[in-house]
């Protein structure tokens, strides 16, 4: 393991994008931005273990609270990237491939209504006015301006 990676201050810059990868799947970057964040306090609105990252754990077979012990230690991208690799019960790189596009492609209307529930109010509040949001990962590149 090279130097410890230090924490992100998500109160004064934004985690990656969903759309960037991190042991070959979506979201695991951010998701690891997230999680650094939270153990060093500067996660501001930000969480760790939202929805969005309960669906790459539950397709990795990934404990939430094991993966953060793992992130705890300082562990930079390259290890995070080792440790999500040996740890995912998803061997099959095709499957990882078909899930990634899966998800880019998610559109609200396929989301749970709990989800679209809670997106149908935060939507208006912090995505930019007449921006269209045709997928999730829409949601979060608009409003922290990567679109």
């Amino acid at each position: 393991m090279s130097t410890p990676t230090v924490a992100k201050d998500l109160t004064k810059e934004f985690p990656r994008s969903p759309r960037e990868t991190l042991a070959g799947y979506i979201h695991a970057a951010r998701m690891t931005d997230k999680c650094r964040a939270v153990i060093a306090g500067t996660n501001g609105e930000y969480h760790y273990n939202c929805p969005l990252d309960r669906y790459l754990f539950e397709f990795t077979g990934i404990d939430a609270e094991a993966f953060k012990a793992f992130v705890a230690t300082g562990a930079d991208d390259a290890a995070v990237a080792e440790w999500i690799t040996a740890h995912s019960k998803v061997k099959d790189r095709g499957a990882v491939v078909a899930w990634n596009n899966k998800m880019r492609d998610l559109r609200l209307s396929e989301m749970s209504l709990p989800l679209q529930e809670f997106l149908e109010g935060y939507i208006p509040k912090f995505v930019p006015k007449n921006r269209p949001v045709r997928v999730w990962f829409d949601v979060y590149d608009l409003e922290e301006g990567r679109q």
